[in-house]
């Protein structure tokens, strides 16, 4: 099982945040989710507190966390294998 951590925090458009994972760093685009029509309070503070915590995949699987959107219906799923390369680059 692999996870995911590290501090969430609310990343605006045209800024990332890196997480580093034994799978490979997950870098989040405020960017790419804004181009997709996303604002800051889609996910802040219904999804994501606006206070550090950790992410874990367990989580995401469970349909929370990235895993709420990312559930193969709205997005790309997080239970997916074959996804895993879309957010974990060595």
């Amino acid at each position: 099982v692999a996870f995911l951590v590290g501090s969430a925090f609310a990343v605006p458009p045209g800024k990332t945040l890196v997480f580093e994972s034994a799978m490979g760093n997950v870098t989040f685009s405020g960017q790419i989710h804004a181009d997709k029509g996303f604002k800051c309070g889609d996910c802040h503070t219904k999804i994501f507190p606006m206070k550090k915590g950790k992410l874990t995949m367990e989580a995401m699987r469970e349909g929370k966390e990235c895993g709420t959107c990312h559930n193969g219906e709205k997005a790309f799923s997080v239970k997916d294998a074959s996804s895993c390369k879309k957010c974990h680059k060595k």
